[in-house]
């Protein structure tokens, strides 16, 4: 079994320890804040984002860290960070304007974004040996989550639901896939589809659910497979099959859902004959040389 298979199926055990974390840091009730990341990171910043500001505690924004740009000021920010050394993040960090409360999340102690913040959640327990991030960026949103106030006590069985059951369709006839989403599900469509292109080279995509018909839908067919995160309408099952494909839903939570996912991306790495744990072209952390 690959390091990147071992760390996804490790997924409930993680989500159990989340709940024992302390995420004070991500609430700041009143708080402007902003969440920033870079790859996966970026799109758990998305979720993030969504499930603060619906939950009440305040306007948040998510923003790549190599767009980041020191216009506004907040009054807290949170960097997203596995492995503490992302350049864009850092460099993010240190261009904040006035004085926020600067929060990181990150697997790994002693890294070079402590000394750039206020306050760390040190997520060690859910730290990876693969550079393709799975078990990580889902904890974070478990902490998150729960800091919010969800009920989460379902999860961890959901998850393993997600290990047992069948995969929704066969690799071999499977050549496109895209992944929908809605409210903070759409930051998880999005990190499904890079799962599929970082560990199956693969053509994947992701969108808001309801943006799908806004022209996505033009390059469906028999080899694709269409996969809802969360409460996306019912109603759009009808425009895929139109277009000839598979529509793909099931009722587990939405990171059950994506623990699916990232099983088959390995299951079509596999059968690509590629190795999930030494992607093309990919480092655990991107860290770049001044010049």
């Amino acid at each position: 079994m690959t390091d990147t298979a071992r760390e996804i199926a490790s997924q409930p055990e993680t989500w159990a320890r989340a709940a024992t974390v302390d995420g004070s840091a991500l609430t700041g009730r009143g708080e402007r804040t902003l969440v920033l990341g870079c790859g996966t990171s970026w799109f758990m910043a998305q979720s993030l984002a969504e499930l603060r500001e619906a939950a009440g505690f305040g306007e948040t924004d998510a923003v790549c860290a190599s767009e980041f740009v020191p216009r506004r000021r907040y009054d807290r920010v949170i960097a997203l960070t596995r492995s503490g050394t992302s350049t864009e993040v850092l460099d993010a960090l240190r261009r904040l304007p006035g004085s926020p409360h600067r929060v990181a999340v990150t697997a790994v102690d002693g890294e070079p974004v402590d000394d750039l913040v206020d306050e760390r959640i040190l997520l060690d327990f859910a730290d990876e040996r693969s550079v393709v991030q799975t078990r990580f960026p889902t904890t974070l949103l478990a902490v998150a989550r729960h800091a919010y106030g969800e009920n989460l006590s379902h999860l961890v069985g959901d998850g393993a639901a997600a290990l047992a059951a069948e995969l929704p369709a066969g690799v071999r006839d499977v050549g496109h896939l895209v992944f929908l989403g809605t409210g903070w599900t759409v930051g998880l469509a999005h990190e499904a589809a890079l799962k599929v292109r970082e560990a199956a080279q693969a053509w994947s995509e992701s969108y808001p659910a309801m943006d799908y018909r806004h022209g996505p839908v033009a390059v469906a067919g028999p080899e694709s497979l269409v996969w809802a995160f969360g409460a996306v309408p019912d109603s759009l099952d009808d425009t895929i099959r139109g277009a000839g494909a598979t529509p793909v839903r099931n009722g587990l939570d939405p990171l059950a859902q994506l623990v699916l996912a990232q099983r088959f991306a390995v299951a079509l790495a596999e059968h690509k004959g590629l190795d999930p744990d030494r992607p093309r072209l990919l480092t655990r952390s991107v860290i770049l040389t001044q010049p």
